[in-house]
């Protein structure tokens, strides 16, 4: 079946939903424009711990030594950014596209990288234990630098990091 809609119909709905008259639901995907925006900021040593930023935009931000414990990070953009010395413990980034950032030196204690993508990214001397990279796409040579100090069980998903990265046994 075919369904023809006359122009002017078209048009006298759009200008009743505009008004408000006739109303039109949003879904989630785009209520998510309300969002705050960070990309290309400077938010060095600012406190968002404990924050939820689910779907936020970091991409090309610097956040040398910022607080982000326990912040909900799922979904969120942060190609190219610089976490350096930044605390990541306890945090979610399930689902994040985190391509070229650098989590050199962060504390990443308990945080969960669910699927994430981590392709080109740097955990150079970076705290691990707890943390669980399950499904996410991480550099092998990263993977191998993470395995030389990871270790511990992720309290939220119980998932060992040593096995979450692939690592081989210890001996």
């Amino acid at each position: 079946m075919i369904v023809v809609v006359k122009t002017g119909f078209l048009v006298l709905v759009l200008i009743l939903a505009a008004v408000g008259i006739l109303p039109i639901h949003i879904d989630s995907a785009q209520a998510q424009e309300n969002t705050v925006n960070y990309t290309l900021t400077d938010l060095k040593y600012r406190d968002f711990s404990h924050k939820d930023l689910h779907g936020t935009s970091f991409a090309g931000a610097v956040m040398w030594g910022a607080n982000f414990q326990g912040a909900n990070m799922q979904q969120t953009i942060i190609t190219k950014g610089d976490f350096f010395q930044a605390n990541l413990s306890d945090v979610d980034f399930t689902d994040t596209f985190a391509d070229r950032v650098t989590f050199d030196q962060t504390d990443l204690t308990n945080a969960i990288f669910t699927d994430a993508m981590l392709s080109s990214s740097t955990f150079g001397n970076a705290v691990v234990t707890g943390a669980d990279f399950s499904g996410a796409i991480v550099d092998r040579y990263q993977v191998k630098l993470m395995c030389k100090n990871a270790s511990g069980i992720n309290p939220i998903t119980g998932v060992a990091t040593r096995d979450s990265l692939g690592c081989p046994p210890q001996l």
